[in-house]
């Protein structure tokens, strides 16, 4: 049974990738666990996919210390060390909002709940980098079912813990804190849109968002947001972090769009983590296929 809580993990307990991948294939089946009846089935829901040709899974040193991790140090070497001090139990996440049966759940019985999967997923950083990384997790799409959103839920809010002991980072005002980001009811309901609670088989280190993050690969990585405690439902868009510090670079929507320039920058090419060449960034980080069907009808420009 997979716990929530481990111990520090020695660097010779962790699978090479190799043997990894021969030994656990990453079986993706249908995507989406049935929800509430209220919710049609979405045409979008086919088999997750697994690697593309020309991808290779990032090793876990790779994955586990080069990290964007705010609320720790913007030191992306730093995080590792300064979140390894970080308490993980006890840890429950609240669902409430625009439901018709608000509730806590407990990472522990999450993860009893939920099957877990192996998502092998890219992640595509507006800085402007890029990882593929072997999450294990399941669809957020179930979870938000057994809270019967009402027709008032439009978005959904997420928030991360608010922790300035631990958290040395939050003890500067760099970002208003706690850390929050949001995603449409129908993006959040999209089967690929994912709540992460392990890496490469093992649970998840502290500073890659332990215990539960959110993974939505199809946007760039800061909508993925880390360490959640409270998914809220709400009727009108809630302002998020990063779009509120800089929305210019940061729009609300944030999906990968290699043809336009933020104010970074183009982001029509990307490095990936652990290569020297850099690479063409996809739109939609790849994921195109499966979610583009969420924004018809849509002003590209409302999408970003």
């Amino acid at each position: 049974m997979l716990i929530c809580h481990p111990p520090a993990i020695a660097a010779s307990e962790i699978t090479p990738e190799a043997v990894y991948l021969a030994r656990r294939r990453v079986l993706f089946g249908a995507a989406a666990t049935a929800v509430a009846a209220w919710l049609p089935k979405p045409s979008w829901a086919a088999a997750l996919p697994g690697l593309l040709p020309g991808d290779r899974l990032n090793t876990w040193r790779e994955i586990t210390t080069y990290n964007n991790f705010y609320e720790f140090s913007p030191d992306k070497e730093a995080v590792a060390t300064l979140a390894g001090e970080l308490p993980l139990h006890p840890w429950t996440v609240k669902i409430s909002g625009e439901v018709e049966h608000e509730f806590e759940i407990g990472v522990d019985d999450l993860i009893r709940r939920f099957a877990q999967q192996e998502r092998i997923f890219r992640l595509r950083c507006v800085e402007g980098w890029s990882m593929v990384v072997p999450w294990l997790g399941a669809s957020l799409a179930p979870l938000l079912a057994l809270a019967r959103p009402t027709s008032r839920a439009r978005y959904v809010r997420f928030v991360a813990l608010l922790d300035r002991k631990h958290m040395i980072g939050q003890r500067r005002d760099s970002l208003p804190w706690p850390y929050t980001e949001a995603l449409t009811i129908a993006e959040a309901m999209h089967p690929y849109t994912t709540l992460v609670t392990g890496l490469y088989g093992k649970p998840l280190p502290p500073q890659n968002g332990a215990p539960v993050r959110l993974v939505v690969p199809w946007k760039y990585g800061f909508k993925s947001i880390k360490s959640i405690v409270a998914i809220d439902l709400v009727e009108t868009r809630p302002a998020t972090t990063w779009n509120l510090v800089a929305p210019d670079d940061y729009g609300f929507f944030a999906n990968v769009d290699p043809s336009r320039a933020l104010a970074r920058g183009s982001h029509s090419r990307e490095t990936r983590i652990g290569e020297s060449r850099k690479r063409r960034t996809e739109p939609f980080n790849g994921y195109g296929d499966a979610v583009t069907g969420l924004y018809q009808g849509m002003d590209e420009a409302d999408r970003l």
